[in-house]
């Protein structure tokens, strides 16, 4: 497995979830990841059920095997002042800058240096090293902006090592990119059995792709149980009226009797089977066209009961088992 996992999708589609589901199912037999959150939502503190994060790297939860989980809130005017200080050792000065206001606005009149913060900062995680020689994270997990600001989110810094020729921010530019453009790093899209997410899903692997960026994984999330398959369905809508009340009755919901509760289920269940089929040929139309993408296809089930801790371990046990780990 790349050690830098990016998750996008558009909005929606739960890609947070997945984010922190597949940092925990990497963090497996004594692993350590760290899950990186770059767009300031707080989305991480939530799904652990913990304070908001802070700017540095905090401990958020054990995997199982003992593995740890460590989470950050990039802070782009923080991570700016992280910069200057390693680049242009600005110490104090960096800080009064901050006071000035000089940070906000440099982040804010230039957009395309706040991605070169976050995306260096997480490019800077995957690269640490301990005393000993051992990387500080087995894995770094980004929960990356939204699929349609992918591509240019992680290709930013190959711009600005275009226009910065020579000096430390033509270098940091090309480091981060020889991660990103790198075996070391996948980029993974999440989606929904739906036609419109499917659709930008698609064409943001076209994007990534054309960018020479490595395109890892497609996570389908929130897939509904299968109740009925095509043979059943068929089955429904050929069957006689009469047939139907008469095995709902058979099965005690209701007396043979003409009029009676099993002939007055019979059109209800008709009409939610026939909702039902909707939905199944449509899935099965979207699961068509993810495979034909041509990457590896991987499904996560709607939780009935909801999204909390226990259902996040939940889905990282199931990414375990279809071999994300």
């Amino acid at each position: 497995m790349s050690r830098l996992q990016v998750v996008s999708g558009k909005g929606g589609t739960g890609k947070t979830t997945v984010a922190a589901a597949l940092a925990l199912a990497l963090a497996t037999e004594g692993k350590r990841a760290l899950l990186v959150e770059v767009e300031g939502r707080q989305g991480i503190a939530q799904l652990f059920e913990t304070e908001a994060l802070p700017y540095e790297e905090r401990k958020i939860a054990v995997a199982p095997g003992g593995g740890e989980v460590y989470a950050l809130a990039i802070d782009p005017e923080l991570a700016l002042l992280d910069y200057l200080q390693m680049f242009y050792k600005l110490g104090g000065a960096g800080r009064a800058l901050k006071k000035l206001g000089a940070i906000d606005f440099a982040t804010t009149i230039a957009p395309g240096l706040r991605d070169v913060l976050l995306t260096g900062k997480a490019c800077e995680a995957v690269r640490r090293k301990e005393k000993s020689g051992r990387f500080t994270y087995d894995y770094v997990v980004m929960d990356a902006p939204p699929t349609g600001r992918i591509t240019r989110f992680l290709n930013v810094n190959d711009e600005v090592a275009g226009l910065a020729k020579i000096g430390p921010i033509h270098n940091q530019a090309q480091a981060v990119m020889r991660v990103l453009k790198s075996p070391e790093t996948a980029v993974h899209l999440v989606t929904l059995l739906e036609e419109m997410p499917v659709q930008e899903t698609a064409d943001g692997i076209a994007e990534l792709r054309a960018a020479k960026l490595p395109v890892g994984r497609i996570i389908v999330n929130m897939v509904r149980p299968a109740l009925l398959d095509g043979t059943d369905l068929a089955l429904a809508e050929a069957a006689p009226r009469t047939a139907i009340a008469k095995s709902l009755s058979a099965a005690g919901l209701g007396g043979a009797r003409r009029g009676g509760l099993a002939e007055r289920l019979v059109e209800p269940l008709l009409q939610q089977a026939g909702e039902y089929a909707e939905r199944y040929t449509l899935e099965t139309e979207q699961r068509s066209v993810l495979a034909e993408l041509g990457l590896p296809l991987h499904e996560l089930p709607l939780l009935a009961e909801g999204m909390d801790l226990a259902g996040l371990y939940q889905l990282a046990a199931q990414l375990r088992k279809q071999g994300m780990s």
